[in-house]
């Protein structure tokens, strides 16, 4: 009996040792193919620098940082409070039927190939700023709309857990101060539960950081700073996903060392969510 329990916490671990050796790999793998170009072109000069010119050995992505912050900001701006608010009323509202078909709406939202959303998005949304906005219709906004849509499933999921996992004295006690329905939401369920729903905002952003093929399809691809919302822009993702199907050279190197710099991003976030979400369980 021992030796089989002994032969099953082994298992566990070689298993547990594959997942972390595999993203050892990965981060090896892109920093030993992007490190080089960046020590030839200065990392200050490859992230701030304003031309990316591959023909002519210039690799700057600032312009690309910018427009992956525009449009994930823009994806937090519409996507958080709808996904906060949808999951107040899953929780403390909706009548159990309607939760009971709300739910796996929700989660066949999560399912959706990412390449839908982005015929979607140039089907309605692209032609509906174009003529109501102006620009071309392949925008940040058009993005922003997208990705928002796309991280609905990692706010509402998370946000709806976290408040279902506060304490029912809460409220009660909130109720017999005198408190209303919404006053105990607003001044009790939500202050409670703030470090999982901040882990879910992180944990949306994330997602909307690292999407690529949508958003190469609606953001327009433009290798420039935006001055607006209507103007086409290019992240982070998308310059990869473009150009590394025919990338050689420094040029590839270059690709793999933006992949550095989109790395260290998500695992920012990450980190960030795994440090609220441990808020939440103390």
């Amino acid at each position: 009996m021992k030796l089989k329990e002994k032969l099953t916490g082994i298992v566990f671990l070689v298993l547990a040792l594959s997942s972390i050796s595999a993203l050892v790999l990965i981060t090896v793998f892109i920093i030993a193919q992007g490190a080089p170009v960046i020590g030839e072109v200065g990392l200050f000069k490859f992230i701030f620098g304003m031309t990316w010119s591959p023909s002519k050995g210039e690799y700057g992505i600032f312009p690309f940082i910018v427009g992956t912050i525009a449009v994930t900001l823009g994806a937090g701006i519409i996507g958080v409070p709808i996904g906060i608010c949808c999951s107040i009323f899953l929780t403390e509202y909706a009548p159990d039927i309607v939760r009971t078909l709300f739910r796996p709406a929700v989660q066949l939202l999560a399912g959706i190939p990412s390449v839908v959303y982005g015929f979607w998005g140039l089907i309605y949304i692209v032609p509906f700023i174009r003529n109501n906005i102006g620009g071309p219709g392949l925008s940040i906004l058009a993005g922003s709309i997208i990705l928002a849509i796309m991280i609905l499933p990692t706010v509402i999921s998370i946000s709806e857990v976290s408040i279902l996992a506060t304490p029912k004295e809460y409220k009660e006690g909130a109720f017999a101060l005198g408190m209303t329905h919404w006053q105990a939401i607003k001044s009790v369920l939500l202050p409670a539960s703030r470090s999982g729903i901040i882990a879910a905002v992180i944990l949306g952003i994330g997602r909307a950081v690292g999407e690529t093929m949508a958003v190469i399809m609606i953001l327009g691809n433009a290798v420039a700073m935006p001055e607006s919302i209507p103007d086409p822009v290019r992240t982070l993702t998308t310059n990869i996903g473009i150009e590394m199907g025919y990338a050689t050279g420094s040029h590839r190197e270059a690709l793999f060392a933006t992949g550095i710099v989109l790395f260290v991003i998500i695992m920012i976030l990450n980190a960030s969510a795994q440090y609220t979400a441990r808020g939440t369980r103390k």
